[in-house]
């Protein structure tokens, strides 16, 4: 294992159960670990999805394709969080979009109907573990509505703003460090890269927000309203 049980108690999806049973469980479960470097497809979509991935270390990210076979960036997913859930656990097991390894990275796979099934050993673990599961589902159907809440905007500048305003809110900072290069933020906001940088630009010449890199701050008064463009 990559990780070590302490690591791995820490994580959401094994809140609550002890760290002396994280070895058993996993056994139980039968999952097993798999290292992706950069780039490396994780799963293609129209895959069928039979395990849930728990990210280890890295980042993944869930992307679109079109049938011109542009990519769209749906989420990108940090250490600790879950992907492939919905399809694995859902009617139709065919996956609809693709993950992939974002950086080096290391995925535990947990077999969905051993996760979902209590074994004849009736572990104790089986009922925190479906909960956990369920809240994280809970939490993966919010990112989704708050990047729709994202792309639905009409212009650009609204777009930025309210991804920005997003990601404070999370943060509980007006200071905000964005998880995504300027080609990956662009890709997630449906937008071209060269208009992104433009319309940044503007932004932080009509003293909306201020930037260095991936550092961004929301100046008083930034509103997606505000001289939209």
């Amino acid at each position: 294992m990559t990780v070590t049980s302490q690591e791995l108690s820490k994580m959401s999806l094994f809140a609550g159960i002890q760290e002396e049973e994280l070895s058993p469980m996993l056994h139980c479960l039968q999952s097993f670990e798999k290292s992706y470097q950069k780039g490396e497809l994780i799963l293609l979509e129209s895959h069928a999805v039979r395990n849930v991935g728990l990210i280890l270390s890295g980042v993944v990210h869930m992307v679109k394709e079109d049938e011109e076979g542009s990519e769209t960036l749906i989420l990108s997913m940090k250490e600790g969080e879950l992907f492939g859930e919905s399809f694995s656990c859902g009617s139709h097991m065919d996956a609809r979009v693709s993950f992939l390894a974002a950086a080096r990275s290391t995925i535990l796979f947990l077999p969905f109907h051993r996760v979902i099934h209590t074994c004849n050993m009736t572990c104790t673990f089986h009922h925190r573990l479906i909960e956990n599961m369920v809240r994280m589902i809970g939490d993966k159907n919010v990112q989704l509505m708050r990047k729709i809440e994202i792309i639905s905007q009409k212009t650009l500048r609204e777009k930025v703003l309210t991804y920005l305003r997003l990601q404070a809110e999370t943060q509980q900072s007006q200071r905000i460090t964005v998880p995504l290069g300027r080609v990956e933020l662009a890709d997630y906001l449906c937008a071209n890269r060269s208009a992104l940088t433009r319309e940044l630009a503007a932004m932080k010449q009509d003293g909306i927000l201020d930037y260095d890199k991936n550092t961004f701050v929301l100046l008083k008064g930034a509103s997606p309203a505000s001289d939209c463009r």
